[in-house]
């Protein structure tokens, strides 16, 4: 899981690709999966979902997940599932907090008013 490289806590939503390169080097591409709320620049390969949205900075669920969570991904339909008890998702989410920022000029402006990837992360 990369987190907090999306539209607000990149801010912009920084590239990935270049953990990719490094998971591949160690021989690792055939069993681990990459999950960000960043993005890929169309040269990833194996098991990558980026753009997660909401993003981590916004307490989507990416924010939450915790070393030895169990995720599940359906790639046919598109969809990732975090195996873990709603009820402890709920409390994880109350003692989260997101992590402090001090961006200034136009990086904070996109950081305060940019939308969701979902959305284009545009400021409009």
């Amino acid at each position: 899981m990369i987190r907090y490289q999306g539209p607000k806590g990149a801010p912009g939503v920084h590239e990935v690709i270049n953990v990719m390169h490094v998971i591949m080097g160690m021989g690792l591409g055939e069993s681990v999966a990459v999950v960000t709320d960043g993005r890929f620049s169309g040269g990833n390969f194996g098991a990558a979902v980026g753009h997660v949205s909401p993003e981590a900075f916004e307490g989507g669920p990416i924010a939450l997940i915790r070393d030895g969570d169990e995720v599940e991904f359906d790639i046919a339909d598109r969809r990732i599932h975090l195996h873990v008890p709603e009820e402890e998702l709920t409390r994880r989410h109350k003692a989260w907090s997101p992590p402090k920022r001090d961006w200034k000029g136009a990086l904070g402006m996109y950081a305060e008013m940019a939308n969701s990837m979902a959305k284009g992360a545009t400021i409009f």
